[in-house]
């Protein structure tokens, strides 16, 4: 097999397969490795931290400043009430994983697990780093993101429009092609030092329970949400969730909310939604609602908060849920996309490191396909809803007319 032949190769597998041998890579090598290679190792991984470090306020800006300004330009009432229900879906998901991890993990994670990641000892010091500053702090990113993107939904700048555009490109292709390509190399040397130190056991124990919990979150989540459009729709919820399960099992396969929407529509229209609101809400939700993938940062986030020794304060879990949700809207539709776009939040809010962003990437790659099929079914719902609200509105505009 040529060079050629073996980059086709490997740009075809799977991102969850490249980081689950980097994880066995890491832990394999790391017992047995010298300590220059694990050095080594660690070099290069300061220097992508530092490189992601300096990505995230353009990921940022790049990503949600369009994001808001094609909502706003929108203005119409049907895409304003998709977009804030799909907002309120995603806050209520992260609110409902602080309620659920909350109260389970401090239960699930072993005492050994939550001490870990504090031990320094046996640690393989880089042989020197490199300093990529960003250009500005994350939330001065956030502020600039709101101002920009809500003014030129205002004033219908076009120029503006274009060129944000052209920098979200940019800003999309450089993680599709640098960063989420460089994440398995980075994953491999995180395990490599932990086994070289000792640490991978714990974390490895710790990494099953909060993704089987998360697993688990997810299901209750869905039923919860079902349980709401079957509210509003008056119709048994549980045969309407029955209904979108080809949905739900298409994206476990597929870990692609884009390449699951053909099923996703076909779900939607035989749960009696209408062919012009399902062709509508199901691609937005694709893009914008990820009820999912805020879960599983969330519960990901408040696990390692408490392996690592942090306090987790509601007030503070409730204004990153708020900012997550916007951050969402935005995140680009590429694998690990989501949690490119949330690692400015989990900087700037809860204080994560580059070692603590670098395992929330791993866990939320590692959970990737069953976050998606909960993104994806989930816009079943919020068709649902707003398939009921057009229902009444044209009832009352029928209504108007006839008087």
């Amino acid at each position: 097999m040529d060079n050629k032949s073996f980059a086709d190769f490997y740009r075809r597998i799977p991102l969850l397969v490249k980081v689950l041998v980097a994880i066995l890579l890491g832990i394999s090598l790391g017992m047995v490795v010298p300590g220059f290679f694990v050095k080594t190792m660690n070099t290069l991984c300061g220097i992508f931290s530092q490189l992601l470090g300096f990505m995230i306020p353009l990921i940022i800006v790049g990503l949600v400043t369009p994001a808001i300004a094609r909502i706003g330009r929108g203005a119409g009432r049907m895409l304003l009430v998709t977009a804030l229900l799909a907002y309120g879906f995603t806050v209520f998901s992260g609110l409902f994983a602080y309620s659920f991890s909350a109260t389970l993990f401090p239960h699930l994670l072993e005492s050994a697990s939550l001490s870990v990641l504090n031990n320094d000892s046996g640690s393989f010091e880089p042989y020197f780093s490199i300093q990529i500053p960003p250009i500005m702090p994350v939330m001065t990113a956030l502020v600039v993101s709101f101002m920009m993107g809500l003014g030129i939904a205002a004033f219908d700048a076009d120029k503006l429009k274009s060129i944000f555009g052209e920098f979200e490109q940019i800003v999309t292709l450089t993680i599709a092609k640098v960063i989420v390509p460089m994440l398995p190399p980075f994953i491999f040397g995180l395990f490599l030092d932990m086994a070289a130190c000792g640490k991978v056991g714990p974390v490895l124990a710790a990494f099953v329970k909060i993704i089987v919990v998360i697993f688990t979150m997810t299901l209750v989540l869905l039923i919860l949400q079902y349980i709401v459009a079957g509210t509003v729709t008056h119709r048994n919820p549980f045969k309407l969730l029955r209904t979108m399960l080809p949905a739900y099992f298409t994206a476990l396969g597929t870990s692609s909310s884009a390449a699951t929407i053909p099923v996703t529509l076909r779900q939607t229209k035989n749960n009696g939604v209408r062919d012009e609101i399902a062709s509508f809400v199901v691609p937005l939700c694709a893009t914008i609602h990820l009820s999912g993938s805020t879960l599983k940062i969330t519960s990901c986030a408040i696990a390692l908060m408490m392996m690592n020794g942090m306090s987790v304060e509601f007030p503070q879990l409730l204004g990153f849920v708020l900012l997550l949700g916007v951050t969402m809207i935005a995140a680009p539709g590429v694998p690990g996309g989501a949690i490119m776009a949330a690692l400015g939040i989990l900087e700037s809010v809860l204080g994560f490191d580059d070692s603590l962003q670098a395992m929330m990437i791993t866990l939320y790659i590692a959970m990737d396909s069953f976050g998606t099929a909960c993104n994806v079914t989930g816009d079943g719902a919020i068709a649902l809803i707003i398939n009921n609200i057009s229902e009444k509105r044209n009832y009352k505009l029928n209504q108007q007319k006839a008087s």
